[in-house]
């Protein structure tokens, strides 16, 4: 346990000379990540970066195309 709420994770991580972090076990294990998977890493210079199951691409790409229908009458 680490102190917050359920469902809730701070910790820091160091940056390998190859450029690559370690996922804590809680994190991973709180997500259901196993080795091998894919993240989506994202980055805005203002607001941070973000890592996201490679599943979320399928709900951000929906999330997108409904944008795009309404835009074009297409509900």
């Amino acid at each position: 346990m680490n102190g917050f709420p359920e469902g809730k994770y701070l910790a820091t991580v160091k940056i390998g000379p190859k450029g690559q972090i370690v996922i804590p076990k809680e994190v991973r294990d709180m997500f259901g990540l196993a080795c091998g998977d894919s993240l989506v890493l994202m980055a805005d210079k203002t607001q941070g970066i973000a890592l996201q199951p490679f599943s979320y691409m399928e709900t951000l790409w929906n999330a997108v195309n409904r944008m795009k229908d309404k835009e074009n009458g297409e509900e």
